[in-house]
C-alpha cells in the first residue's frame, strides 16, 4: 500500500490531489501524520479528496488507526488514515 506522509505545513489541496491519484491507480492509500497539526492537515486532505473523486462516482472511506514509525532513530506514534473506495 502506498504511504503518504503529511506534515503540519502540507497543503491540504496538494495532499488531496495525491490521495485522489493513488486511489484512482491502486484503490487505497495510507496517510501518516505525527502531531496534532499534521493530523489536522491529513484529515482536511481526505475530505477534499472525497470532493475530487465524488463526481467520478468514487466514494471514499477513511479508517483511522495508530502506528509506530521511526524518525531520526526515535520511535514515534503516528496517526494513520487508511483511505479506500467504499
Amino acid at each position: 500500500m502506498e504511504i503518504l506522509k503529511v506534515s503540519s505545513k502540507s497543503s491540504p489541496n496538494s495532499v488531496a490531489g495525491a490521495i485522489a491519484g493513488v486511489v484512482r491507480d491502486y484503490g487505497c492509500v495510507e496517510v501518516q501524520a505525527v502531531g496534532a497539526g499534521a493530523a489536522n492537515q491529513a484529515l482536511k486532505s481526505v475530505a477534499v479528496a472525497r470532493g475530487y473523486l465524488a463526481p467520478m462516482g468514487i466514494d471514499l472511506v477513511c479508517i483511522p488507526a495508530f502506528t509506530s514509525i521511526e524518525i531520526d532513530g526515535a520511535e514515534r506514534t503516528a496517526i494513520k488514515l487508511i483511505v479506500e473506495i467504499r
